[in-house]
């Protein structure tokens, strides 16, 4: 104990007592577990030494670290990493009734996924995974399994056949007798996550048998209708009392309701928190003080979601950007020059011989547009995003043709489709119309089409067949995951796709093909217009910034929930100015702003 200097007991199990103590070395909190070995029976010096078995062959991120162990005082003694969060129950128990975002529950989730994924692959089952045994770091984002006290490390034999665990988490095999494996974690597992959505534990009774026959009959209630179908199937799959039909780890991460936030926690968990050291109060957005001293900068780049709820200037050199563009991983923009740039800046070489005028970025594709109006695509080629006429993927630039009546002012990307603004101020688009998101279907009403006029995808840019998209000259349009937005101009928006979570501004989440007038931007004359994943940001003529739809994770730019109506941004500006640009993908916002030049008044 020379090493470590106790601070107090944070717990005390079913084998020992559990000490939070410093390790003099680095001032380190680490955790100590003390387990009288000599007042114990064969059996538990077996399963203590079977923690330090079991943690020595683990080595995750999402895994409480092993440190090492040793004898102090005839008691056993495992130094253990420490996580200063508490526990995922402690965390569940504090929300009351105030149920958590789907995103919060699968950031959670895949950290806990990944981390079983983990253990498994080293022939280990966890045998005792409940919230009681998830811990989480300082800032309550990062999840770590602990508490291997009873897993089992699997030799030549598949299954294990001792009945272990805590009861509400057992599985219906276990409750039978029957042999398990690796599926009676993934039951419990399930349980966490139900838990997750509904703050409460899928099976419990007031004694063993009645949860026995809770488990057995594999009922439970339903969790809120405010999170997606596919949330509620995934929990029911993990539930299923047929251990064979429970999904394997893999495909669980394979399910597209994961793949996102498996995604996030490689772009966002361990990002810089990046702090101002001045907070300015809310103003008007072409206001502030021009009388500093300090010339303002040629333009300024700001950015918000991904956790962060209020805009955040991005550092860069002192140029002048006229345009941006934002993917899942990547944030992008076109200088005065005509130079096409990325964060971190880098050059796109087969377009050195073109001028390019402007970017636009998918989840997975590119498009592009020189100041010949030439038109190039790149990236994945599914529901014919890239306008070639076919499905293939490209990892260069492609030219693309587009109907030779039209000629390429702007282009637009989308996570699975494309569109074209022409000079002439109308929409040809390509990809998936999933909803009429690119308004595709053939409407020349507010009824909704019938099976016959509604399109799920097109592989070459075509014109927009919905009224009034196909009628009104449109000055700017963007696609989100499954809705897009159009602005006339006369700088009237207009929305259309799904309405999951309010995106489409119309104070209802009704669902309809039919593109919809926002509502609540009466008192601004609209200008620029981008979409989020679930969400909408609109621009005005003044530079009013405007958000609406899902608030999860910073998406609005602010603290509020998730709302229907537009609602002002605030940025943080000291110099009059006016938005140059804006984009919008998955959860994030990319903004760019100049400051106005005034003139002196005249003594």
């Amino acid at each position: 104990m020379e090493k470590y200097e106790r601070i107090r007991v944070v717990g005390r199990g079913a084998f020992g007592i559990v000490h939070l103590c410093l390790r003099k070395a680095d001032q380190k909190l680490v955790i100590l577990k003390q387990i009288p070995v000599e007042q114990m029976s064969k059996d538990e010096r077996l399963a203590a030494q079977n923690e330090c078995q079991v943690l020595k062959l683990l080595s995750h991120p999402n895994v409480i670290e092993y440190y090492e162990n040793f004898l102090e005082d005839k008691a056993l003694m495992i130094a253990m990493e420490y996580a200063p969060g508490g526990t995922l129950a402690e965390f569940i128990h504090k929300r009351c009734n105030s149920l958590l975002d789907e995103d919060t529950i699968l950031h959670f989730f895949v950290q806990i996924l990944l981390a079983l994924h983990h253990v498994h692959t080293k022939q280990i089952l966890h045998r005792d995974l409940k919230t009681q045994n998830i811990l989480l770091d300082k800032h309550r984002m990062i999840v770590k399994i602990g508490d291997f006290g009873i897993s089992k490390i699997l030799s030549s034999k598949s299954k294990a056949y001792t009945v272990v665990g805590t009861p509400c988490y057992i599985s219906p095999e276990l409750c039978e007798g029957k042999p398990y494996n690796q599926k009676s974690d993934i039951w419990a597992l399930g349980c966490v996550l139900y838990e997750l959505a509904s703050l409460k534990r899928a099976f419990e009774a007031a004694n063993l048998p009645a949860l026995v026959l809770k488990i057995m009959s594999g009922t439970f209630a339903p969790i809120s209708d405010r999170y997606s179908p596919d949330l509620r199937q995934l929990i029911l799959s993990m539930l299923n009392l047929d251990p064979s039909k429970r999904p394997q780890l893999n495909e669980i991460m394979a399910q597209a309701i994961c793949i996102r936030p498996l995604l996030n926690l490689y772009t966002d968990v361990g990002s810089v928190k990046m702090r101002r050291q001045v907070t300015l109060p809310p103003q008007c957005v072409r206001c502030g003080s021009a009388k500093t001293g300090i010339p303002p900068p040629l333009s300024s780049i700001y950015t918000w979601g991904s956790g962060i709820t209020t805009p955040l200037r991005l550092p860069m050199l002192n140029t002048e950007v006229v345009q941006v563009s934002a993917g899942r991983t990547q944030k992008a923009g076109v200088t005065k020059s005509g130079r096409l740039i990325l964060w971190e800046p880098k050059i796109v070489e087969a377009l050195l011989g073109y001028e390019m005028v402007q970017v636009a970025c998918g989840a997975s594709h590119v498009l592009a547009v020189s100041n010949e109006r030439e038109v190039f695509a790149w990236g994945r080629g599914d529901n014919g995003r890239l306008g070639l006429g076919t499905l293939e993927c490209h990892n260069c630039p492609q030219q693309v043709t587009v109907p030779p009546e039209h000629e390429a002012q702007r282009v637009i990307c989308g996570i699975d489709s494309s569109m074209v603004l022409t000079v002439k101020n109308q929409i040809l688009a390509c990809g998936s119309n999933r909803c009429n998101k690119l308004g595709l279907d053939r409407i020349s009403s507010a009824e909704e089409p019938s099976p016959e006029d509604q399109v799920e995808e097109a592989t070459v840019f075509v014109c927009v067949q919905s009224a009034p998209l196909n009628q009104e000259p449109i000055v700017c349009a963007d696609i989100g995951t499954a809705h897009s937005a159009a602005v006339t101009a006369s700088g009237l928006c207009y929305t259309f796709g799904s309405n999951q979570h309010g995106q489409l501004g119309t104070n209802s989440c009704r669902n309809s093909r039919v593109p919809h007038l926002v509502v609540g931007l009466e008192t601004m004359k609209v200008t620029v217009v981008a979409c989020g994943d679930a969400f909408t940001v609109a621009i005005g003529a003044d530079g009013e910034v405007c958000t609406w739809g899902k608030g999860a994770r910073g998406r609005l730019g602010r603290k509020d929930e998730e709302t229907g109506v537009p609602r002002p941004v605030q940025l943080e500006e000291t110099h009059p100015y006016l938005v140059t640009s804006v984009a919008c993908c998955h959860g994030n916002t990319l903004l760019a702003v100049k400051p106005v030049v005034e003139e002196s008044p005249s003594q």
